[in-house]
């Protein structure tokens, strides 16, 4: 419990200054210029967060969530879904598609529209077969931050192809930090210190202590 509420704290500690700083009124939202189909974004802080825009002030979006893994009421499960809700649902990998408002969407943040269309190569589909297909995945499924998260969803249901962008730029950070130069040196460094702090050299540890940095050098 006292970890929930820590990382409840941390999560919105993070995701609410910026949001408080461009707080946009529910009743500010002009749903007329939202078109069946339309892939809505909301940049957060760390992350961005998209739904498919259905009509009727309706946007189905897919985010990671707890709660119908362990209730079923579902008149609780249709409630916002709250930051300790999301955390777990993150934490244990479960998630589902669901439909809200497009003010329980935005959360009070800027929306743009159809912005993936100028970066996405392929061309998007027609908005009726976009929302058809959004409503189609409906439900409760695996989650995965990296692999399957709300960005893989929207871009399915759009231009057919399941991919995320965010999760390409954070790999190829990832990459640049960890395959570089530095870090084959600091490797090496490491394993020296490791046989020297644990005073025994053998076969296998003189080859680990090579083949590690050399392996990090020529993915570098």
């Amino acid at each position: 419990m006292f970890l929930l509420r820590f990382l409840s704290s941390l999560f919105t500690a993070l995701f609410t200054e910026k949001m408080n700083k461009k707080k946009l009124k529910a009743d500010t939202y002009d749903i007329t210029v939202f078109k069946r189909g339309d892939l809505l974004e909301v940049p957060r802080t760390l992350f961005t967060h998209f739904g498919i825009y259905l009509g009727s002030n309706r946007v189905a979006h897919f985010i990671p969530d707890i709660l119908p893994v362990i209730s079923a009421d579902n008149s609780a499960i249709s409630k916002t879904v709250s930051n300790s809700r999301l955390i777990l649902g993150v934490i244990t990998k479960k998630a589902s598609v669901r439909v809200d408002s497009v003010e329980d969407f935005a959360y009070g943040a800027e929306i743009l529209v159809n912005s993936m269309d100028t970066v996405c190569s392929r061309p998007p589909l027609r908005g009726e077969e976009v929302a058809m297909r959004a409503e189609k995945l409906m439900g409760f499924m695996d989650y995965s931050l990296l692999w399957f998260n709300c960005e893989h969803y929207v871009m399915f249901c759009r231009y057919g192809t399941s991919m995320s962008f965010q999760t390409y730029q954070f790999c190829k950070s990832v990459r640049k930090m960890l395959l570089s130069r530095t870090s084959s040196f600091l490797s090496l460094v490491l394993c020296v210190f490791i046989m020297g702090f644990l005073g025994s050299i053998s076969v296998c540890g003189v080859l680990l202590t090579l083949i590690i940095p050399f392996t990090i050098w020529m993915a570098s």
